[in-house]
């Protein structure tokens, strides 16, 4: 079942919304391949151009990593302290 786009948004975003809000729900969680180009053009019905800008986008925001060869993988994200600085780790 292919997921209800709005046409009246840039689809890119909100192919780059959904990637994000599963890495959030934890259905990809940390160090997870995240679906290919061809994947998510095939999942959403869209162009593999548009795939490619919104994993591009995600990779820009530092959501996912690219590795050359295997994919695309959920990044790790500094922790972040109550005030909103990252964690020294200290």
């Amino acid at each position: 079942m292919t997921p209800e786009l709005d046409r009246t948004r840039p689809v890119w975003r909100q192919v780059a919304a959904a990637i994000e809000a599963r890495i959030a729900d934890g259905t990809y969680p940390v160090d997870a391949r995240v679906p290919s180009v061809v994947e998510l053009s095939a999942e959403f019905a869209i162009a593999a151009s548009t795939a490619q800008k919104a994993l591009a986008h995600l990779k820009s925001e530092g959501l996912i990593r690219a590795e050359v060869g295997l994919g695309s993988f959920v990044a790790r994200r500094p922790q972040v302290t109550e005030d909103g600085d990252p964690a020294s780790g200290a």
